[in-house]
């Protein structure tokens, strides 16, 4: 009996001494294994890939938390914008449908033009994509100036103005006037900049910055800085230099300036005229407002904006503004005495 309960024993001592050796190996080996797991989320989660280039006439630069490079992808997308809805394209969709030839629109230029279609109902016109006749013939657009423009030529272009009269049918758009230039020069670079951070987003990277000739779009944070993304707000300078005036945060959010302070044209008098054409009258508009910013959810939706207020000017802004608390605007003016005022309006960032 007693060699019996002896063995017993040790087999339960031997028993004892195998359950603790695994059971250490197994803590040994989890601990490994969740060191690697964490070794591994965290050299990727505070890496940023920063990737930059050439697009719409202008540069691109895109910050996101990921360690893949999607150059490639992302020049692709431009294609795809560029090939559509691009005037300074002469084989693109909407050179064509400029020059009346029937052929069928993609999604892309289906998207923006509802957007733009949508916008041109709520500034009761301000913003309308048909005005790129009469940009052009002041010498804004690709097609180069009018000699000698004057106010019946003027009026003339203007017959052709109205995107109430552009109307799209599933993925084909019908002109009441063969004469009509669609122009998407003023919400087409948001939109593209929208299209790079849903990708982004498509392959779940949420920490990213997209910036294109100054429209920006962010989502989520900084991660390498562990902090909110900070964009700067341009100081208008006539001479072509640049400064920041202040500097802000964003976060899933998207920001457009439009401003006349770097596209503009000087007669022979020397007198300024803005890029920024009035729909109603066909001629450059005329103010004090040397640029405007918006924050909108999407930069399409900010990049649209920032042209219109640019054109309607401070107090039908601010009217504007009440029924659209969505938007938040930041103006830089020029008063009496040329000096630089600012003006914050539905919650604009201070900081």
């Amino acid at each position: 009996m007693l060699n019996i309960y002896s063995n017993f024993a040790e087999n339960i001592h031997e028993m004892k001494y195998i359950y603790f050796k695994t059971y250490l190996c197994s803590i040994v080996l989890a601990t490994l294994v969740i060191s690697c797991k964490n070794e591994n989320h965290s050299s990727e989660e505070f890496k940023n890939t920063k990737l930059s280039g050439s697009v719409f006439g202008t540069s691109y630069s895109v910050i996101y938390n990921s360690g893949t490079n999607y150059q490639k992808q992302f020049d692709s997308l431009f294609y795809v914008i560029n090939k559509s809805m691009s005037t300074y394209q002469t084989n693109s969709d909407i050179s064509k449908i400029n020059r009346n030839e029937s052929f069928i629109i993609d999604e892309q230029f289906a998207k923006v033009f509802d957007a733009s279609k949508e916008i041109y109902y709520e500034t009761q016109g301000v913003f309308d994509p048909t005005i790129g006749a009469v940009v052009n013939a002041w010498d804004f657009g690709p097609e180069g100036k009018i000699a000698s423009l004057d106010s019946l030529k003027i009026d003339s272009l203007m017959l052709s103005v109205g995107l109430d009269k552009v109307s799209r049918t599933d993925f084909t758009i019908e002109k009441q006037n063969p004469n009509t230039f669609i122009d998407f020069n003023a919400i087409a670079k948001g939109y593209g900049l929208d299209v790079i951070g849903l990708f982004l987003e498509s392959k779940n990277i949420r920490n990213y910055l997209v910036e294109i000739g100054g429209e920006i779009r962010a989502g989520g944070k900084n991660i390498e800085k562990e902090s909110a993304w900070r964009v700067g707000v341009e100081e208008p300078h006539f001479d072509g230099t640049q400064s920041v005036l202040k500097a802000i945060s964003l976060q899933d959010e998207a920001m457009a300036t439009s401003g006349t302070y770097r596209k503009f044209k000087v007669d022979s008098s020397g007198n300024r005229y803005s890029h920024i054409i009035d729909t109603k009258t066909g001629y450059p508009s005329k103010t004090n407002l040397l640029s405007i910013s918006v924050i909108a959810k999407d930069c399409m939706t900010a990049d649209a904006y920032a042209t219109a207020f640019k054109a309607m000017g401070i107090e039908k802004v601010k009217t504007f503004l009440k029924t659209h608390p969505e938007l938040k605007v930041f103006l830089i003016l020029e008063n009496d005495n040329k000096e630089l005022e600012t003006l914050s309006l539905n919650g604009f960032p201070e900081n």
